[in-house]
């Protein structure tokens, strides 16, 4: 009996020992998780598992430094066990997740766990996004196979991608072994520190040999990456580790982040080192591109402002040197993923890499054409090859010949990230022509200068084209897989709207369309009501087709010129028209919004949807109800006087085609 106890003992010792050596190693991987240096905290995360020690904790830092490494194999491993181990996680758990099953080709899991993620965080974007693009494999599937791609040529058993051209070479950020003899290694991935690279581009399509793109002060001890030049040659961006005078600088927490820097060349030499003001000890910026007219410098960033991991921004290059204050990109381009390595192409499209949007896994290369006025349109995804189910990155495109270069850690690779090539035969954009035919309902007869308007789905944009001598129109650019609506307008005819959605493939679209003649009022009904004037109390009659607005003496308009909100100081002679409803609650009324022929015919056609719809709006908040009530905005196509484009008119005569109408429709 003694020996057993003794014997148990000896296993509690053994046990307990074993915990606290396990301990001891949980607190030394955790102290390397915080410095980022991933590899080492790798090894001992493995080791405590290894030794038969695993809690939630280990396997949710071990998982997320094969995530936050690009190992998305080894991260699914992980992930699959912590859920196993406890499903309740937080929400971020369930992004990388899923994540990692993109890269394992499960997409019906995956988007089982973007469903839970979507549950316990639905306003982040991530999942507003994957709400929105339920179908987002088929629109990949759209927008791929238009590149051949090809191995760069320049790849090593270590990390290479980053490249960008200058003049007739690529020059790229490579993790290669220089042949020095002390070997410096980068923490993060026990890998050799990275520096720039340059080869030849030769006329006949060949590459040379890579050799160290520089060898004066610029070659530190430190990684230096994703360089981008200024046209000519002489001033270089680039991203390196923090570092002053050749010595490592620290964050609060005594790790060294990103910063950028910039670099003049000097008699054929890069001098002038310095570092860009918006930097911080506190957070990284890195991955620079210049806008066409190097006025914006573009470039990701954890900084203040950043919606979670990282995002882009611009920040403004001033005429002597200096620079403004960093922008956001806003949430058209960014997320609360990582959003990183933007590039913009000489057709002013921006092209980043994010993994933050619906894509195949990783990080995905997407591109969003950036307007005259800064906004962005619709981000696309490129579609495969250029994406994978890996992290793919770094693109860059010649706009001309539509050749360039992309990185990627995809498999059968030859180190952690190899550089490919790439020749685009088919540009993403997805255009129809939208055309038809308009004719007259009751006699088919085709209908020549009908006024058609195209709307976007938000109403924010409108295109005007009006029906030829055979009564056909055209529409030349309308965008694929977008909602439209057309709303047409010819004197002597009703208007009508025709919703439509336009196929995700580019080619024609016809749409046949009808309009009818305006019916004569018939007078159904007549009733007496009294209406006050200014003098009496008079009887009048009400009938369908009897605008109230004259019936009451309303002002003709109660807006602001280009305005759509109504006046407070309309708002008195609006109730009279609320009192009236009241009293007769059969009648129902049709709210026509009409404009002066200022701007354009389409601008204030959306400007008389707006004002008609505001009216509607304003009588229902004031009891009003809405299935009594419709509305619809004429623009400047019934005009009562001669004031139309090009008319000279006095404000006066412009303020009489300014006006609402307020039509009995029942009675």
């Amino acid at each position: 009996m003694k020996i057993k106890n003794l014997a148990y003992s000896f296993l509690l010792i053994c046990f307990f020992l074993n915990a606290n050596a396990q301990t001891v190693n949980i607190k030394r991987a955790d102290k390397k998780y915080d410095d980022y240096a991933y590899a080492d905290a790798i090894k001992l995360y493995e080791n405590v598992i290894n030794k038969g020690y695993k809690d939630e904790h280990v396997l949710q830092r071990l998982g997320n430094s094969y995530y936050f490494s690009g190992e998305f194999t080894e991260a699914l491993r992980c992930y699959k066990d912590l859920f196993l181990f406890n499903e309740n996680q937080q929400a971020e758990y369930f992004f990388r997740y899923s994540q990692c099953l993109k890269s394992a080709g499960d997409y019906n899991k995956s988007d089982e766990v973007l469903e839970k993620f979507s549950q316990k965080s639905p306003s982040d974007k991530r999942a507003i996004l994957f709400k929105k693009y339920r179908n987002y494999l088929e629109d990949i599937k759209s927008n791929s196979g238009r590149f051949e791609i090809a191995d760069a040529g320049i790849n090593s058993k270590d990390s290479d991608y980053g490249s960008t051209i200058l003049d007739n070479k690529l020059v790229f950020t490579s993790a290669r072994d220089t042949g020095s003899i002390i070997k410096k290694n980068f923490k993060w991935t026990n890998k050799s520190i990275s520096a720039l690279y340059s080869v030849e581009l030769m006329p006949d399509g060949s590459i040379g040999n890579p050799a160290l793109f520089h060898r004066n002060e610029l070659i530190i001890n430190f990684n230096e990456s994703t360089p981008v030049f200024t046209k000519d040659g002489k001033t270089m961006y680039f991203t390196r580790n923090n570092s002053i005078n050749g010595k490592k600088r620290h964050n609060e927490n005594r790790i060294t982040l990103l910063k950028l820097y910039r670099a003049i060349l000097i008699d054929g030499k890069w001098n002038k080192v310095e570092e860009l003001p918006f930097n911080s000890d506190e957070y990284s910026v890195a991955h620079p591109s210049l806008s066409n007219d190097e006025k914006t410098l573009y470039f990701a960033s954890d900084m203040p402002g950043t919606l979670d991991m990282s995002d882009l921004f611009k920040v403004a290059v001033n005429g002597n040197g200096t620079f403004g204050k960093p922008e956001n990109l806003g949430p058209e381009i960014n997320t609360e993923g990582r959003e990183t390595f933007p590039y913009v192409s000489d057709d002013n499209e921006l092209y980043y890499a994010s993994d933050g949007r619906p894509g195949l896994g990783g990080l995905d290369v997407y591109v969003s054409k950036i307007n005259k006025d800064g906004s962005f349109e619709e981000v696309q995804n490129l579609g495969e090859p250029i994406n994978s189910k890996q992290d793919d990155f770094a693109f860059i495109i010649n706009s001309k010949n539509r050749n360039g270069f992309f990185s990627s850690n995809r498999d059968n690779g030859h180190g952690l990230d190899d550089v490919y090539r790439f020749t685009e035969f088919r540009k993403l954009i997805c255009e129809q022509e939208l055309s038809g035919t308009i004719t007259d309902a009751e006699t088919n007869e085709v209908l020549p200068n009908v006024s058609l308007i195209l709307f976007d789905e938000s109403r924010l944009s409108a295109t005007e084209v009006f029906s030829d001598q055979n009564g056909n129109y055209v529409f030349p650019n309308v965008k694929c897989g977008k909602k439209y609506f057309i709303k047409t307008s010819k004197t002597d005819y009703d208007i009508k709207e025709i919703p439509l959605a336009i196929k995700k493939l580019s080619g024609k679209t016809t749409l046949l369309i009808s309009i009818e003649k305006k019916a004569k009022p018939i007078v159904a009904k007549t009733i007496m009501v009294k209406v006050a004037t200014l003098k009496s109390v008079k009887l009048q009659p009400l009938a369908v087709g009897t605008d109230l607005a004259k019936l009451l003496n309303l002002p003709m308009n109660f807006f602001d010129l280009g305005k759509a909100t109504i006046k407070k100081s309309s708002e008195p002679q609006l109730l009279k028209l609320v009192a009236m409803l009241k009293q007769y609650p059969t009648i129902k009324l049709d709210i026509r919004s009409h404009t002066d022929s200022r701007d354009t015919a389409s601008k204030n056609m959306i400007l008389s949807d707006k004002r008609a719809e505001s009216t509607k709006n304003w009588l229902v908040q004031k009891g009003v109800d809405k299935s009594r009530l419709t509305a619809k905005g004429y623009g400047e196509t019934q005009l009562v006087n001669k004031c139309a484009d090009g008319v000279k008119c006095s404000e006066q005569e412009h303020m009489k085609n300014r006006r609402s109408e307020f039509i009995i429709t029942y009675l």
